[in-house]
C-alpha cells in the first residue's frame, strides 16, 4: 500500500534543498513524526526531534543514525517538549530560540489520538490542550524567528499542522465564544472519543487557515506557508503486537508503513511542488491519495468561516492571557 499510495512523490528527488535549513518536528520519536524526521534529515536539514521523554527521543535518534542520513547527511537533535501544559510548550520554544538563529520548517505532529474526556488543571480538555492549544503557543513563540527566516533571501518557510479527516465529526453547532466551548465531550454519540479527537483536529485546520490569513494580511505580508494535512492510514502499532513482522505485512495491505505514511507531512514541509505554487497551497488542507492532494474537509464550510476563526483565535488568546502565557 505504501508504494502505490506514494507513487507520484519521492522524497529522494522531490524535496527542496534542505542543506543549511533548520526544522522542528514534534512527536518525532515514533510513528509519522519519526518518518518525517528521517526524510528531512536525509534531505540535509538539521532537525530538532521535539518530544517529552528523553530516553525515547535519544533511542529514536540512535535508530535514525544507525539507518544513516545519506544522501543529504543532515543532523537530528533532541528538544524537550511537553504539550500537556501550554506553559511548558512556551518554555520549549524559548529554549530552542537560544540555540538557533533560523527556523525554516515547523511540523506540529504530536498529539493525543484517544482517551477518556478529562480536563487539565486550567479547566480545558486535555486533548484540546495537547492537540491544539499547546501547539498554538509553541508556534506563536517561534513565530518571530520563523518570520525573520522568511524575510531572508530565497526563503521557503513552512508551518505544517497534522489534522485528520475526522474533523468532519465536529458538531454542526460548533462555537468558540468561551473557553468552555472547547470542551466537547462527544456524549450521546456512538463514538464519543472519535468526536473529541475530530473536534481537536477541526481546531487545527481552522487555526491553520486563520494563521495563513493573518500572515498574508500583515504589513508587509509574511511569506510563510501554513498547511494542514491528513496523513492517511498509517501503521504505527503492529511493532508492539505479537508476531510484528507478520501482522505488519498483513496490515500493510490496507495502510501505509511509517516511511511512506510520512510522505504527506514531508510534501507539505519541504516538497518542491509547494514552493512552486505557494499561493495555491497556503492555508490549504491536504490528504494523502495522491500525496499532497488539496481536499475538502467535509465540514460544510465551517473551517472556511472567517468569523469562527477569529472567534477561536480571540478566545484562545484570552485563555492564554488568563493563565499567564
Amino acid at each position: 500500500m505504501g508504494s502505490s499510495a506514494s507513487r507520484k512523490f519521492d522524497p529522494a528527488t522531490d524535496l527542496v534543498d534542505l542543506k543549511g535549513k533548520v526544522a522542528i518536528v514534534t512527536g518525532g520519536n515514533a510513528g509519522i513524526g519519526f518518518g518525517t524526521v528521517q526524510h528531512l534529515a536525509r534531505g540535509g536539514a538539521k532537525v530538532y526531534l521535539a518530544a517529552r521523554n528523553e530516553e525515547r527521543a535519544t533511542g529514536a535518534i540512535a535508530r535514525l543514525r544507525e539507518a544513516g542520513y545519506a544522501p543529504g547527511n543532515g543532523e537530528v537533535v533532541w528538544l524537550k517538549l511537553d504539550l500537556s501544559d501550554p506553559r511548558d510548550a512556551k518554555k520549549a520554544a524559548e529554549a530552542f530560540l537560544k540555540k538557533e538563529e533560523r527556523l525554516d520548517i515547523l511540523v506540529n505532529n504530536a498529539g493525543i489520538l484517544s482517551g477518556p474526556f478529562e480536563k487539565t488543571s486550567d479547566g480545558v480538555s486535555t486533548m484540546v490542550v495537547v492537540n491544539y492549544i499547546s501547539p498554538f503557543v509553541f508556534t506563536r513563540t517561534l513565530l518571530p524567528l520563523l518570520t525573520e527566516t522568511a524575510r531572508k533571501p530565497d526563503s521557503d518557510v513552512r508551518i505544517v499542522n497534522l489534522a485528520s479527516i475526522t474533523a468532519k465529526l465536529t458538531p454542526s453547532n460548533v462555537s468558540f465564544k468561551t473557553i468552555e466551548d472547547f470542551n466537547v465531550t462527544g456524549r450521546g454519540s456512538l463514538m464519543p472519543g472519535l468526536v473529541r479527537y475530530g473536534h481537536s483536529k477541526f481546531l487545527d485546520i481552522l487555526w491553520t487557515k486563520t494563521l495563513q490569513k493573518r500572515l498574508d494580511a500583515a504589513s508587509p505580508p509574511i511569506p510563510i506557508t501554513a498547511i494542514a494535512i491528513h496523513p492517511g492510514g498509517v501503521d504505527t502499532f503492529t511493532h508492539r503486537w505479537v508476531f510484528p513482522r507478520f501482522f505488519g505485512w498483513l496490515v500493510g495491505l490496507f495502510v501505509a508503513d511509517v516511511e511512506h505514511g510520512a510522505y504527506t507531512s514531508v510534501f507539505a514541509a519541504a516538497g518542491k511542488g509547494v514552493r512552486e505554487r505557494r499561493e495555491v497551497y497556503g492555508g490549504m488542507y491536504l490528504e494523502s491519495k495522491p500525496v499532497g492532494r488539496i481536499a475538502r474537509t467535509r465540514t460544510d464550510g465551517r473551517v472556511e468561516d472567517e468569523r469562527l476563526g477569529r472567534e477561536m483565535w480571540e478566545t484562545t488568546e484570552r485563555f492564554l492571557e488568563g493563565i499567564g502565557v
